[in-house]
């Protein structure tokens, strides 16, 4: 079997064919294989979108199926949500008993790499015919810090880079008021910022008619274009969040347009998850009459005056199934992003969340890099019991965010919101500070406390925190200086123990109710009851 040398290290492999490059070499075949140690310390997994979980674990560690089913579609790759062995999309990684790392990364779409039989195996999942078509992948051996570097490197000369220096800093309702949101509440949240430096002021979810239906609700009776103006003259930009890839049955599109949308191999609708109390459908975007609507969309935010664009549960244009034009999906989705991009033009910020990540690079300016944050560290039941890392929560937020932090180079990285608030929130300081770091490292900041909520102290941390801009060094996979000052966040890395015993029937329990759809919906309305509750006693 042949080699690759690296030092006094021999790496065995099967491909078809291996050139060097710099920092490592590059394998061109559809399928792939290295050789690892007997006994590698830990793997590298690594998830297919935003929320997927990213994290080093033991080699040999095969995690429970997370639940509920249901949701699959809107949290992992559900291609692979059965696949037994350790299995990560695009990228894997083994570490030595040295300290060096293995890596084996694709640089095109459509593949994964798994840990199995004493190798780092990689394959494409679409397989193209063309002549000059390539199936490429990047191993590399050494300082996990340079190989992942030259890794996103590569990637950058296939698929694009950020251009923009600096990520904006920003206020965003979701994590205060979620879609609770309405005219008056935002005006006098706009009004009590005061003086603090935010670049951007954005409305989440909550503003529109329906997912899948982009105009204001009754809630907004002066219309989004005269919002936009009230945000830019306190010297703001206007932000706004959409799920453009998404239909409810709510939604005029899942009505009058079922041909847009994405369909199974049954020819029935594809399952995109399920939110906002409704099952969700994704949009097809190799469908021409979409592909316009989505062009439209954006071209009708933009002359409403948003140049902030967070566009959300972006997955859905990736999922399997039948398409107007046979394409691979990620290929799909990626026509479907490259056609938002340049109808809301090359001067609009575009922040891609719940995005698969390596289809969305180099179209899009930030993106998030881990599962929503909350004002909980952690929930027993959803990150234990059903084993699912992807539900909102702290410490799924920075474990996830930490190990994808080699995209940097390639786009802004946002870890989501930072906590400063007492009110409304459990963190302890200790926590709070953790995330907050956790911003600085990706040096993307953001949050969503109301100003009403904050002590003066609280407010001064939160100026402080917008104005510094400390030097970042890191020290180790979980270890940085800031300005001197030491970080770790290993506290954040943990992953709980599978559920054994009398917990494995908590599981099944919980586990059946949210692939329930009526209890799902019942436990949303009565979550917009509380909100409403809360929103009414906000001062």
């Amino acid at each position: 079997m042949p080699s690759l040398s690296f030092g006094k290290i021999e790496i065995e492999y099967t491909a078809q064919a291996a050139r060097p490059t710099p920092g490592g070499y590059v394998l061109e075949s559809a399928s792939c294989a290295i050789q690892t140690p007997p006994t590698p310390r830990c793997y590298y997994r690594h998830g297919w979108q935003s929320w997927s979980l990213a994290a080093w674990h033991a080699p040999n560690q095969n995690f429970p199926l997370q639940k509920p089913v249901s949701l699959y579609p809107m949290q992992i790759d559900p291609v692979y949500a059965y696949n037994p062995n350790p299995n990560g999309s695009w990228v894997g990684a083994v570490e030595m008993d040295d300290g060096n790392i293995l890596l084996l990364g694709a640089l095109g779409l459509e593949a994964h790499v798994a840990l199995r039989g004493g190798a780092l195996q990689g394959w494409y999942e679409s397989i193209s015919k063309e002549p000059d078509a390539k199936h490429e992948w990047f191993v590399g051996y050494g300082a996990e810090s340079e190989v992942f570097a030259r890794y996103a490197e590569l990637l950058g000369e296939r698929l694009g880079r950020v251009s923009i220096e600096k990520a904006p800093r920003v206020w965003c309702s979701w994590y205060s008021l979620y879609n609770a949101i309405d005219e008056n509440i935002l005006l006098d949240t706009l009004d009590k910022l005061g003086d603090l430096p935010f670049d951007i002021f954005q409305l989440d979810d909550g503003w529109q008619v329906s997912i899948g239906d982009w105009q204001a609700n009754e809630k907004f009776p002066s219309g989004m274009a005269a919002l936009a103006e009230k945000i830019k003259s306190t010297g703001r930009r206007a932000g706004l969040w959409l799920a453009p890839l998404l239909a409810t049955p709510s939604s005029s599109i899942y009505r009058d347009h079922k041909d847009w949308l994405l369909k199974d191999a049954d020819g029935k609708l594809a399952s995109a998850g399920f939110n906002f109390g409704e099952q969700l459908y994704a949009l097809d975007t190799t469908h021409p009459e979409a592909l316009n609507f989505l062009a439209e969309t954006m071209k009708q935010v933009r002359a409403w005056g948003y140049d902030y664009l967070k566009l959300d549960f972006l997955y859905a244009g990736a999922l399997p199934g039948k398409r107007h034009i046979d394409m691979p999906r990620e290929a799909a989705y990626r026509h479907g992003l490259r056609v938002i991009r340049e109808a809301m033009g090359a001067d609009a910020y575009f922040l891609a969340c719940g995005a698969p990540i390596l289809p969305s690079i180099g179209l899009c300016d930030a993106m998030r890099i881990g599962p929503d944050v909350a004002n909980y560290w952690d929930k027993d039941r959803d990150s234990r019991l059903l084993y699912n890392q992807t539900t909102p929560g702290v410490q799924n937020g920075i474990r996830t965010s930490l190990n994808r932090l080699w995209l940097k180079p390639l786009v802004h990285t946002d870890p989501d919101v930072a906590y400063f608030r007492s009110v409304e929130c459990t963190l302890d300081e200790t926590q709070k500070a953790l995330l907050q770091d956790m911003t600085y490292v990706c040096e993307f900041k953001a949050t969503s406390d109301l100003p009403h909520w904050w002590t003066d102290a609280e407010r001064e941390a939160v100026r402080a925190w917008l104005t510094a801009e400390p030097a970042i060094e890191r020290t180790g996979r979980a270890t940085f200086t800031l300005d001197g000052r030491a970080i770790d966040f290993s506290p954040a890395l943990p992953l709980p123990q599978p559920p054994t015993g009398f917990d494995g029937l908590l599981r099944a329990i919980n586990a059946w109710g949210g692939d329930q759809g009526w209890i799902m919906s019942r436990m949303f309305q009565a979550w917009k009851r509380d909100l409403e509750k809360m929103k009414a006693n906000i001062h």
